[in-house]
């Protein structure tokens, strides 16, 4: 398994850089993660990654854009402004999950 420095600590990657250890992320590493790919966070944000750590938590995988705007209450446009382009992807990146199934 792969291992990268982020923010002074190292931490185990894929091949396309999503973290594959839950435990090593914290918030301030989300913020860094963010910021590599050009977000600013804001409560928005947060709203969705934490949904995204606790489904996680829960369920064993990363959950897919539609859970997400169904189960967490935001809106599949809401989520394409606030991480544009692929946002599924780009939540995961950021609350250092892996990617979700279907991603490309």
């Amino acid at each position: 398994m792969p291992v990268t420095t982020i923010a002074d600590r190292t931490v185990h990657v894929d091949d396309e850089g999503f973290l594959t250890v839950y435990d090593e992320w914290d918030e301030d590493l989300g913020r860094r993660l963010a910021a590599q790919i050009g977000v600013t966070l804001t409560d928005a944000h947060w709203k969705a990654i934490r949904f995204l750590r606790a489904d996680f938590r829960t369920r064993g995988e990363t959950a897919t854009i539609r859970r997400v705007s169904t189960l967490a209450g935001i809106p599949t446009k809401e989520l394409f402004t606030l991480f544009p382009k692929k946002p599924a992807k780009k939540m995961a990146y950021i609350a250092g999950l892996p990617k979700p199934h279907g991603c490309v």
